[in-house]
């Protein structure tokens, strides 16, 4: 069957389902928006499986609401009807010179194929894509990798394969650590996978065809053309969500899909979200510190995980970004600076700041301790070392330092260093850190709008540990100034966790507030929470944690003033 069609419509040419094949003989589709006129220009590619005809729209109403409602210029200029999940618009980029790929990954969508999400095959055929975009009659041989989440994240593991014709990468929002950041957070097993990937990739897996949506430009199925049964569809995928489940440790399932951060060489721009929580923003961080990039800047902002993407500040620092590498313009991004933050204030303010690095080299690493004779957050270290203990299934333990008497400014990461027992075989540890009125308590909480949800702490990090089988594994107290490292010593030995970046944020604090450090047990983070039958069967009978707070501390990068909260929780 012939998918392939070209039409010119809406001051564009067209082609639809264009075939793209790759080195073991699976034909990708891709549709690609150029400019009417011929002449050879600069590529913007993006490969993910949200399916490429799937209106925004439609598939996301509600984030498309909210993309309106924060940017409403984004109604003029474009009729809007080929906006995609995540993805530039046509609208807005063909004019100025640009031709829009985008390929449908292997076995979403309209492309045929084994769907196995972040695998070294996607990364393989990205690569194949550049490459083959870069030698159309219609490209100027410069092919850049755009797109936010998936379509960032994929291109941590693509760009370091260095294809011919790839000349930058936009990674916007995108995190990089399959094991660490999305599948088993500290260890401990994330529901992301299990709802993320029946509701956003299954549901338009390659062969769902007329019983999925269709789109609204062409009328054709988005997950087509054929319609396949329930049983081949499942044959034809990984299942990605039961993988996670089942392999706890890092093994030769996972490591294929961790990047290879030295060998990116092409300009990079890794935009990050300070509130983007649990998932994409140690990725932006570690990648643009790690990667081998001599060309690369940072951009840190709020809001949600879209909508700046598609304002007005977003389009023009991509337009210039990308400009620069693909056009050759001489647009002053050459004095961009290296890293941009956007400082959170009171009221969901930012303020844009420019830094020459990060973390930032005037940071005051400032050390707080967790002392249980008062339930206290302070600059003093506890005289003696005094067992703290609280059953698993209540509130956990608070701290809190007096209330602040002058502002204060937290940008940078959290290491802490506890001392924990259990009579539990395994403990899960989440830390919160949180910021309260002082005249109002609990009610007077200070709560940011993170990435995908509202009303959250400024940063948590956990981390899971069995106590009878202990890996000998040490914190790099280097690295932990880099990103959010959560130091655990437990009842056998010294036992440090893999870092957690959750995740290098900016505070602030005005006089008067106060720092609360928690250990809760009740938490779920949206999307995000955590469900095992380990955790949630209390049958058993609940257990009790003892916190040893002697030397327990909480060591942050203090600049100006901060707030915060440390949430450690231990369930069955």
């Amino acid at each position: 069957m012939n998918q392939f069609r070209h039409e010119i419509r809406d001051g564009m040419k067209i082609d639809w389902d264009a075939p793209i094949a790759m080195d073991d003989g699976v034909v990708l589709r891709a549709d690609v928006f150029r400019p009417v006129q011929d002449g050879n220009y600069p590529v913007i590619l993006s490969y993910g499986p949200y399916a490429k005809g799937l209106s925004f729209q439609e598939g996301y109403k509600h984030a498309w609401l909210r993309v309106v409602k924060a940017c409403p210029g984004i109604e003029k200029g474009s009729t809007n009807k080929y906006q995609n999940w995540e993805l530039l618009d046509p609208e807005r980029w063909v004019p100025d010179g640009y031709v829009l790929v985008r390929v449908d990954s292997r076995g979403a969508g309209r492309s045929p194929g084994h769907l196995d999400a972040w695998s070294a095959r996607e990364a393989k055929d990205i690569a194949a894509c550049v490459d083959w975009a870069g030698t159309q009659p219609w490209s100027n041989r410069k092919v850049g990798l755009n797109g936010i989440s998936y379509y960032s994240m994929n291109q941590w593991q693509a760009a370091p394969l260095k294809p011919k014709h790839l000349a930058a990468i936009c990674v916007w929002e995108g995190s990089s650590d399959y094991y660490r950041e999305l599948c088993r957070h500290g260890g401990i097993l994330s529901d992301f996978l299990s709802t993320w990937y029946p509701r956003q990739v299954t549901a338009v897996q390659h062969g769902v065809g007329e019983r999925g949506a269709k789109s609204v430009v062409t009328g054709e199925p988005v997950a087509g053309p054929p319609t396949l049964p329930e049983s081949e569809l499942a044959n034809n995928r990984v299942d990605s969500d039961g993988e996670a489940a089942r392999r706890e440790l890092i093994d030769d399932y996972y490591r294929p899909r961790l990047p290879r951060f030295e060998d990116i060489e092409v300009p990079l721009l890794s935009a990050a979200n300070w509130g983007g929580m649990g998932l994409h923003p140690r990725g932006n961080f570690e990648g643009f510190l790690r990667a081998g990039s001599k060309q690369k800047w940072l951009e840190v902002h709020g809001d949600t995980h879209f909508t700046l993407f598609y304002a007005k500040y977003g389009h023009d620092l991509q337009k210039k970004f990308v400009d620069h590498f693909l056009k050759g313009l001489d647009n002053g991004w050459d004095k961009q600076p290296k890293v941009l933050l956007n400082i959170r204030h009171p009221g969901e303010k930012f303020v844009p700041r420019a830094e020459t690095e990060w973390p930032l080299a005037r940071t005051q690493w400032t050390k707080f301790f967790l002392d249980p004779a008062g339930r206290t957050l302070g600059r003093d270290a506890p005289q003696a070392a005094t067992p703290l203990a609280y059953a698993t299934t209540g509130d956990g333990v608070t701290f809190s330092t007096p209330p602040m008497t002058a502002p204060m400014e937290i940008t940078g990461p959290v290491a802490a260093k506890l001392f924990v027992a259990s009579d539990t075989t395994d403990a899960d540890l989440f830390l919160v850190l949180r910021v309260f009125d002082p005249a109002l308590r609990y009610r007077g909480e200070t709560v940011l709008t993170s990435s995908s949800t509202q009303d959250v702490g400024i940063a948590f990090s956990y981390k899971q540990k069995t106590f009878i089988h202990v890996i000998d594994q040490y914190l790099d107290n280097e690295r932990s100034k880099v990103t959010n490292d959560l130091e655990f010593t437990g009842c056998v030995d010294r036992i440090d966790f893999v870092p957690r970046p959750w995740v290098p944020q900016d505070a602030y604090n005005s006089t008067g507030d106060r720092l609360r450090a928690i250990t809760v047990d009740q938490m779920i983070q949206h999307t995000l929470a955590h469900r095992t039958d380990r955790v949630l069967d209390l049958k058993r009978g609940a257990g009790v944690g003892r916190r040893y707070f002697a030397r327990g501390l909480v060591n942050c990068g203090r600049k100006l003033g901060g707030r915060r909260n440390t949430l450690v929780r231990c369930r069955r």
